[in-house]
């Protein structure tokens, strides 16, 4: 579902977590109360503690009722994270010995009943004398110890829930949840749901995940989208949307500057097309996508590079050494590169830097290789469909991407691709190196472009320090593609065809 905000007269109140109320649909809305629910460890109570500073922030009295933890333990929480000292009250809820017998157990909060336990007593004074907005009680877990059954916890929620509508007060319920427990009651009691889960990676830190699984009247963003948990607080990166209305794309296409390339090309590359440069480790797919970054920031683009594979110091001496001037471009701002550690980035959160960056006005994304960004995905069958939805997003906004992928082997057929991702490329140049009169030469062809018509030709790669060059079609050899070719000219060289 696409966010679309609350209904009609319904306010929404922001969590303090920007990701979260886009994911939201613009935030809770006021005056409901809400389960947060997940296994130990997953950021329930991170999120709580934004939430109630995010309500300080906007002049609004919040409240948070601690059961599970002491008032030390969440000034540690506090204190990890760089927070000034909670502008909230904070109430530390600990039962007595007495109070956990069966006989004092009164789930009571309406005045008709006769009594209330010491602990729902203490939450009713704390909402009657701070009169909170916002409300977080941490956590069901204990409330279920004081019900001991679950009729008398299920009817304790609902009185609560009664009690805090009565106040407008809109409210955090966490729980903890095992990987294999079913659905809680609560579900059915609360306005919302949201579900925090984190799990370990094969390598690398372990993942985080959130995902909205109700909220009564509001459109959201459905399914997971990942989220980590930092110095400050928690960072959640919406799973992506396509916009709703396509930017504008310059109708000329972009141009390398090598004019062999551009008329291999058939005039170049469109913006707000995905291009894949594909073939083996070293035939020149990165260089080559580097000068398409460049020769966006020529023409007054941003350009981005998000390399896997190689350090931003490598890519800097690699890309001057052929001639281009990428360590001025990212003095002045007109080019961001980043290196990518798939160990550590999650897919969401690599995606949201793509987008982000796509957003900030950068007009060319090289993507560095697809091999890496495998590498993130610890689900490898989601690479597919996730590369899809950022491919289609960049498209929408203008911005060209350009795929990096190295094949496995050098040279003859025996070529294999770590994911088959071509239909997804409006185009697709094919990177090869080839054995001539002892030597090894690149080889540059493109089979597809989706916008238009292109050569079909084989023209020889050149990279020296004058940069990169292209020469002309390669019309006296046969099987140049296979890595073994067959000359059926009458000169036995190949100088001259590089440029």
């Amino acid at each position: 579902m696409r966010p679309n905000g609350a209904g009609a007269g319904v306010t929404n109140c922001n969590t303090g977590v920007a990701g979260l109320d886009y994911v939201l649909g613009g935030g809770l809305p006021e005056g409901r109360v809400y389960l947060t629910e997940g296994e130990p460890g997953s950021g329930k109570t991170t999120l709580a503690l934004q939430f109630l500073y995010e309500g300080a922030a906007q002049g609004e009295v919040g409240l948070y009722l601690g059961l599970s933890e002491t008032v030390e333990e969440l000034n540690d929480v506090v204190a990890s994270h760089g927070w000034a000292p909670p502008p909230f009250q904070v109430l530390e809820l600990h039962p007595s010995d007495d109070s956990l017998s069966p006989d004092s157990q009164y789930t009571i909060f309406h005045p008709s009943e006769v009594e209330l336990g010491a602990t729902t007593k203490r939450i009713i004074e704390a909402i009657e004398t701070n009169k909170p907005r916002r409300v977080v009680l941490d956590s069901l877990s204990e409330m279920r110890l004081l019900a001991q059954s679950p009729f008398r916890f299920r009817r304790q929620i609902i009185a609560l829930k009664h009690y805090l509508a009565q106040h407008g007060c809109t409210a955090l319920f966490l729980d903890d949840r095992a990987p294999s427990t079913t659905e809680s009651p609560v579900h059915t009691l609360t306005h919302g749901v949201i579900s925090m889960e984190h799990y370990a990676a094969d390598f690398g830190t372990e993942r985080r995940r959130l995902r909205i699984s109700k909220l009564r009247g509001q459109e959201f963003v459905g399914g997971y989208h990942d989220f980590n948990i930092v110095r400050g607080g928690i960072e959640v990166f919406p799973r992506l949307v396509p916009p709703a209305r396509p930017a504008e794309v310059p109708a000329e296409p972009l141009a390398s500057g090598i004019a062999q390339l551009d008329t291999l090309l058939g005039g170049g590359i469109e913006y707000g097309t995905s291009t894949l440069f594909v073939g083996p480790t070293g035939s020149g797919k990165s260089s080559v996508a580097a000068h398409f970054a460049m020769g966006a920031i020529a023409t007054g683009h941003r350009a981005a590079v998000f390399t896997f594979d190689e350090t931003v110091e490598t890519f800097v001496i690699r890309c001057t050494g052929l001639g281009l001037k990428v360590k001025e471009a990212i003095e002045d701002g007109s080019l961001f590169v980043l290196q990518v550690d798939p160990a550590t980035l999650s897919p969401g959160e690599f995606a949201c830097r793509v987008t982000g960056e796509v957003d900030n006005g950068a007009r060319v994304v090289v993507i560095d290789s697809l091999n890496g960004y495998l590498t993130a995905m610890v689900r490898e069958h989601a690479l597919v469909a996730q590369l899809h939805e950022l491919l289609t997003h960049n498209n929408q906004m203008g911005a060209m991407t350009l795929l990096v992928m190295a094949q496995a082997g050098i040279l003859g057929p025996a070529m294999t691709s770590p994911v088959d991702a071509s239909y997804l490329a409006d185009n697709v140049l094919l990177f090869r190196y080839f054995e001539a009169f002892g030597s090894v030469h690149k080889a540059l062809s493109v089979l597809k472009r989706r916008r238009g018509g292109h050569e079909t030709s084989i023209r020889r790669l050149t990279m020296d320090a004058r940069g990169i060059g292209v020469g002309e079609p390669l019309l006296e050899f046969r099987g140049v593609l296979t890595g073994v070719p067959e000359y059926g000219g009458s000169a036995g060289t190949l100088e001259g065809q590089g440029r």
